[in-house]
């Protein structure tokens, strides 16, 4: 099949960025994060996160509406995400006080009948609301909160189309895990045998095609072999990029949208969705949790060398502008991405650009000492893998106490035929026992190269 590369002027673009702003100022504040995918929240208790090392708690009432506060009881200051959900209102396990999904304070026990809730036992609230199956949060004033500056993909209310979603948190900043997906250059490498193939690294030829305070549009293509077509990059600032091409002569559309949200220095949370619209019955049919189990090793491929840039970008103290030795055939994307922080970042609690940086803490580490955990960084935040890791851990239980129970009957009893059996049954017991734990390892340990 032969393939012909787009052109300019026919470029299908169908994630349009909004139009820049005159006030060349970003404020962190006034835009939306994505928090969780609407099938990883909680339904009866509460869910703890951070935005710029800021705790928050995410919860429901009993009629679903979503709340979001400070994590901070106003009374001793214990947290919130440490009580439980009761009758929709979120309680404070240290003394019982409850809140709503406003903020505002409902019920304190040791209050006597007649007393007045004080006007000051109010906590801190931030405006949620769920958009394409995704929970936003608006940083700044409610008022000031516009629903449609919320990053919507078209495709993705269209008929037809499927999607698979997978959260991950990350041991480094947002800014380098979004120059790291900024940069499809080192798939064949990183990704050799995963994603890529070492043998097929060429050129690429990049291009931006525009760029603004709400960030920048791109493509880019290779220059060598059958996949000359192009593929479209938007970066929607501060937390979106997302990846679209197609294939025309059949109507095939795939796209690869990675939200990421910064929790804080040195660590930050990752949605990424794919969706296509063929073959979604494979999409459907596939448990989600099977999907992920591939899903993870291509994340943690990257892991360790992303850590390891960032400790000898620290290490060294010095701007990327003299650090880096860039390509036009390969980096394009990322530099764009770093001067687009030197241009609108300065208003970031932190961040590193390409010439300048700000509040960027130089800390001599080791990334041998950052822990690489599938369960933490995954499998405990996933729904559907958390479901399936204790289930897998359920029955390789069963499958231990059967082995025993089997064992046992074998030496007790005494005609030979059922000994046997017993015997059988005790050694395939232990062989799905044996295999329910290699599987339940899979939910827990990172894909180490070595």
């Amino acid at each position: 099949m032969t393939i012909t590369p787009n052109k300019l002027e026919t470029r299908r673009n169908t994630n349009t960025l909004p139009v820049p702003e005159t006030e060349q100022q970003f404020h962190w504040r006034d835009c939306w994060y994505p928090i969780v995918f609407m099938q990883d929240l909680p339904k009866n208790r509460p869910y703890s996160f951070s935005l710029y090392d800021e705790p928050l708690v995410l919860f429901r009432n009993q009629d679903g509406r979503l709340g979001c506060l400070s994590d901070r009881c106003p009374h001793r200051a214990a947290k919130l995400s440490d009580g439980q959900i009761i009758d929709g209102k979120i309680e404070c396990l240290y003394h019982g006080w409850q809140f709503g999904t406003n903020g505002e304070c409902l019920h304190i026990p040791q209050l006597p009948a007649q007393a007045k809730i004080p006007s000051n036992s109010c906590v801190k609230s931030f405006q949620v609301i769920e958009r394409q199956g995704i929970v936003w949060l608006w940083a700044g004033e409610s008022e000031k909160a516009d629903q449609n500056s919320i990053p919507i993909l078209a495709d993705l209310d269209k008929p037809g189309f499927a999607h698979s979603d997978k959260i991950s948190e990350l041991p480094y900043d947002q800014s380098y895990f979004i120059e790291n997906v900024l940069d499809p250059a080192h798939l064949h490498f990183s990704h050799d045998g995963s994603q890529g193939n070492r043998e097929k690294a060429q050129p690429l030829e990049m291009e931006i095609i525009e760029s603004s305070i709400k960030g920048f549009q791109g493509r880019f293509r290779d220059t060598k072999g059958s996949h000359q077509f192009w593929r479209n990059m938007d970066f929607w600032a501060p937390n979106l990029v997302s990846f679209r091409f197609s294939l025309e002569q059949k109507g095939w559309d795939f796209g690869l949208a990675l939200y990421s949200m910064p929790l804080g220095k040195g660590k930050c949370r990752v949605l990424t969705r794919s969706y296509r619209n063929f073959f979604t019955w494979k999409v459907k049919l596939t448990p989600r949790w099977l999907i992920h189990l591939g899903q993870n090793k291509i994340l943690e491929e990257d892991m360790p060398l992303v850590i390891g840039q960032k400790e000898q970008i620290e290490r060294l103290g010095q701007s990327l502008k003299d650090l880096y030795l860039p390509l036009n055939t390969s980096d394009i994307f990322v530099i764009e991405y770093r001067k687009w922080l030197d241009k609108f970042g300065y208003f970031l609690p932190f961040y590193q650009g390409y010439s300048t940086s700000h509040n960027v803490e130089t800390d001599n580490f080791s990334h041998h000492d950052v822990p690489l955990d599938r369960y933490k960084q995954h499998t405990q935040l996933c729904s559907s893998c958390n479901r399936a890791h204790k289930v897998i851990n359920r029955v390789k239980h069963i499958l231990v106490g059967v082995a025993i129970i089997m064992a046992a009957f074998a030496i007790v009893i005494d005609n030979y035929e059922m000994k046997i059996v017993a015997v059988s049954a005790a050694i395939m017991a232990v062989v799905l026992a044996a295999i329910a734990h290699k599987l339940k390892t899979h939910f827990e340990r990172s894909y180490n190269r070595s």
